[in-house]
């Protein structure tokens, strides 16, 4: 009998332990360990922080869903990996809190191979100030999304009431991945303020770590439409024209204070903007796990980056953006230091950004993180048990891979949500990291990439929306719904 333990029970690592327990005879386990006792479908948090949807709909518990497909959950939050167990014990185990349980509560999972699929920390920490417990809201979690619906409805009033009111949507520091989150507020925010009749009492602000708008963290995209090559800076910033809203991009802000984020700029400017009401999303690091070896040392360094996500088979070697390749990028996932190790969805840390890196003549880092969300962690998530899978039955290496270089991304992102005036953004792009090597002109294929905004896309987000949660409930069927 083997085992299997998988870290976090985020798209990631649901995915991985679901079709690990699907490939594998019960003579085998699998366990799941998450902080968590809900899975979050995320991209529906947006609807949530609008007050278009109740944190109930965009969740539901885990240990119902995994007690009826077999698979051990625990609740808790990993804390340690020993790959090579201890002094008295060399099975390899991991160590986490229960949720339950006191600070001083620590308990051992042994694993024959691990799946770190943690998840970032969200590091609102990094500037001052910044989220729930300082002076901004964001929806990266439902609880979160629900305070920013109520302090919508708030300014909402106000409005009615005759006071103009001030958005701040966007990116709280200059590190900062997940623009597409972001941007996904942005509009539909704009949206519901016109459906509640109050749009002409708001100013709306994007402020964002892009260097030019529809980078989204991979350096933008290119689009054939109407025999035009077009950018996605012209095809964002014509819908944000469109909607009135006024953009700041090539900013860091450095502190939130109550009504003003105090920003730097990419030129070095110092500046301030004001506002009543700001959604502004943090950067990530890994959760903080350490890593030992048998005989109590610390390898935390040789297992993760300094960012706390954990080396795979990437390329980090530091070298030149002109320098850059697709070949940089992880292909299997599986740690160099420890064959039954591997990392899937945000937990991996990539080899470098996606967009070009820039830095302000004080030094500030201004350049977005490269997005590891949605459908390429899923697609992960699900190679890498595939290889665990064989690996288990006798393959001496993972033989599947999941490069995203190599892999192509589907994206439907609201713009507004209503039925018969709604409008989403669908877009695909190919592959997700460019590779000039074998697309030169703009390291993608346009015939493959492609941006379209209608009210066809908003009925495909709703469809999706139902779907992808009857998927992570491991409902029947839910194999045949593609990642």
């Amino acid at each position: 009998m083997s085992r299997i333990v998988v870290l976090g029970a985020g798209v990631s690592g649901h995915t991985a332990a679901a079709f690990a327990r699907h490939w594998l005879g019960r003579e085998h386990e699998v366990v799941v360990i998450s902080p968590r006792p809900t899975y979050n479908w995320i991209p529906s948090n947006i609807w949530v922080g609008v007050g278009l949807m109740k944190p109930a709909q965009v969740v539901f518990p885990l240990a119902p869903v995994y007690e009826r497909a077999g698979i051990g959950f625990r609740q808790g939050s990993a804390t340690t990996i020993h790959p090579e167990g201890d002094i008295d014990d060399a099975r390899p185990y991991v160590t986490y809190r229960p949720a339950a349980g006191d600070a001083d509560d620590s308990r051992r999972e042994h694993y024959d191979y691990l799946v770190n699929a943690t998840g970032p920390k969200l590091n609102f920490g990094a500037t001052p100030g910044l989220g729930p417990d300082g002076h901004s809201l964001s929806v990266c979690t439902e609880t979160h999304a629900a305070d920013a619906a109520r302090a919508l409805a708030v300014a909402v009033e106000r409005m009615r009431k005759g006071e103009r009111q001030r958005f701040l949507i966007g990116t709280g520091h200059g590190s900062c991945t997940c623009q597409g989150a972001a941007f996904e507020y942005i509009v539909n925010l704009e949206f519901e303020l016109r459906s509640r009749g109050v749009r002409d009492k708001a100013d709306i602000t994007w402020i964002s770590n892009e260097y030019e708008m529809g980078d989204f963290g991979m350096g933008g995209m290119h689009v054939r439409r109407a025999g035009y090559i077009t950018p996605s800076k012209i095809f964002t910033e014509s819908l944000f024209a469109e909607r009135g809203l006024r953009w700041l991009t090539r900013t860091h802000v450095r502190q939130v204070e109550p009504g003003r984020a105090h920003y730097v700029t990419l030129d070095g400017d110092e500046r301030t903007q004001e506002f009543d009401f700001a959604m502004l999303l943090p950067p990530f690091t890994g959760v903080g796990l350490q890593a030992y070896d048998r005989d109590g040392a610390d390898i935390s360094a040789n297992v993760f980056q300094p960012s706390g996500f954990m080396k795979v088979d990437a390329h980090y070697a530091p070298k030149p953006y002109e320098e850059w390749s697709a070949d940089d990028w992880p292909r299997t996932y599986q740690s160099p230091a420890y064959r039954n190790v591997f990392a899937a969805g945000i937990a991996f840390a990539p080899p470098h950004p996606i967009s070009r890196p820039r830095q302000n003549p004080q030094g500030v880092v201004i350049t977005p993180a490269p997005p590891r969300t949605g459908m390429p962690s899923a697609m992960i998530g699900k190679v890498v048990a595939r290889n665990i899978v064989e690996m288990m039955k006798g393959a001496p290496a993972p033989r599947h891979s999941a490069s995203m270089a190599e892999m192509g991304a589907a994206c439907v992102a609201s713009a507004g949500a209503n039925p018969f005036t709604g409008t989403a953004a669908a877009m695909t792009v190919f592959p997700i990291v460019p590779d000039f090597g074998r697309y030169p002109e703009y390291g993608r294929d346009l015939d493959l990439t492609f941006g379209e905004i209608g009210l066809a896309g908003h009925w495909i987000k709703i469809i999706l929306h139902h779907m992808f949660l009857y998927k992570a409930r491991l409902l029947p069927g839910w194999r045949l719904i593609p990642e």
